[in-house]
């Protein structure tokens, strides 16, 4: 007879089936939570697997002790306890069995254990998703009639911590062409409540897709250098260029572990500092206006451009020229670079997902605890991006020219790396 990949026969499946049409001509079929035909199908095959493990357990302590219930220390069965389980398909209530000399411990619930795995991984599912654990609690108590707690959910996500310290602390590429450093703020509670900077680093891989690198909260110049000393340390020999948002102590950090780094301004945070002086009225020709400055062919026409801005502009908005040229020295290196290297480093969409992801996650907090928190929730967005934890996609539909690009530019250095 024909079976199912879990061993279900057709016979059964079927009369499963008649089994949900009369449910259906009873009223309606209710498949999880209290009283659904899932729990108790649940119920009645974790069972059976309690009662076959038991079987095995004492099977192989009487080979081992000359007999079960003999003298010489076999073991025998010794009633059953009550233990109610959270499942992925509701609460159910098993018996699970005892043995005399209490050795038995069930794989398939161990000792102390209330929830199955799979209603692990699904908690850890919806607070990637930007659910709060009030938000899951109430979600498992509508849907499959769990009674839980925000403290229950916490401890569940709290076992993300170990993966994510893994995930930290994984080996990298040798060779990166370009780093973005960016930061997300979030609220956090010490002592006080206050926006505290969490800072991602988001590379461009050799075979042009984006990955995330690790997350870090903390600022200075001792702590810049500790970053990139940690990112070193785990195998990236070289980075081509770093690009970040005007964080003064991070161009020397990059001097001392890679001395051969471009560090560059964003070109996309220079423009967003720019409008933070300009009513948003004025928004769209402002950034008009500034375009010939960033898309100059070189830096003599670029100041021309920041000149001929200035001199329109100035008078209503005279800080935004100022904006410029106290970055320009980590401007200027964007001119110099081909199209298709502008494209890559000017080119955000890859990181404006990922931190409006970020975002979405924090803000469904209000505020976190302590900083572990924020990065533990942060960790669980960036595996819903992708289940590697890189948060992997396409940077550019046409990195070959870029990368091909990359290495005349940087004299065969990102080659050079690969090897």
């Amino acid at each position: 007879m024909p079976v199912s990949e879990n061993g279900l026969s057709a016979e059964l499946l079927e009369e499963l089936a008649a089994l949900a049409a009369e449910k259906v001509g009873e009223g309606g079929l209710r498949l999880m939570g209290e009283g659904g035909l899932l729990p108790e199908l649940a119920q009645h095959l974790m069972q059976a697997a309690l009662e076959a493990e038991m079987d095995q357990h004492l099977t192989h302590e009487s080979m081992r002790a000359g007999g079960r219930g003999s003298r010489s220390g076999g073991n025998t069965r010794n009633g059953y306890r009550a233990k109610k389980v959270m499942t992925e398909v509701g609460a159910v209530t098993v018996q699970v069995p005892r043995d005399r000399l209490g050795t038995f411990s069930p794989r398939l619930l161990p000792k102390y254990a209330r929830r199955t795995g799979a209603l692990d991984e699904m908690v850890l599912s919806l607070t990637a998703k930007g659910l709060t654990s009030g938000e899951i609690v109430a979600h498992l108590a509508e849907v499959y009639g769990m009674t839980t707690t925000k403290e229950t959910v916490s401890t569940i996500t709290d076992k993300a911590l170990e993966s994510m310290a893994e995930w930290r602390t994984r080996p990298l590429d040798p060779v990166y062409p370009v780093v973005f450093i960016d930061a997300i703020h979030v609220r956090i509670r010490d002592g006080h409540v206050a926006n505290r900077p969490i800072y991602v680093a988001i590379a461009v891989t050799v075979d042009g897709y984006r990955e995330i690198l690790g997350l870090w909260a903390g600022e200075g110049a001792k702590y810049w250098q500790t970053v990139l000393t940690e990112i070193r340390n785990r195998g990236v020999k070289d980075v081509l260029m770093l690009v970040c948002d005007g964080l003064t102590a991070l161009p020397d950090a990059v001097n001392v572990i890679w001395p051969q780094t471009v560090v560059q301004t964003c070109v996309v945070h220079l423009i967003r500092g720019s409008l933070r002086y300009a009513s948003r009225r004025d928004w769209a020709d402002v950034a008009r206006d500034l375009k010939p400055v960033y898309t100059a062919v070189n830096e003599a026409a670029a100041r021309e451009r920041l000149t001929e801005f200035a001199e329109k502009w100035g008078k209503k908005y005279p800080s935004i020229a100022g904006t410029w040229e106290r970055a320009w020295n980590e401007f200027v290196p964007f001119l110099g670079l081909p199209d298709a290297i502008r494209q890559v480093v000017y080119t955000t969409n890859a990181i404006e997902s990922l931190n409006a992801r970020y975002r979405r996650a924090a803000q469904a907090c209000g505020h976190f605890p302590n900083e572990t928190a924020a990065l533990k929730r942060l960790y669980l967005a960036t595996l819903a991006l992708d289940p590697t934890g890189h948060g992997r996609q396409r940077w550019s539909n046409r990195w070959k020219s870029a990368l091909n690009e990359f290495d005349l530019l940087f004299d065969g250095r990102l080659t050079a790396g690969r090897v």
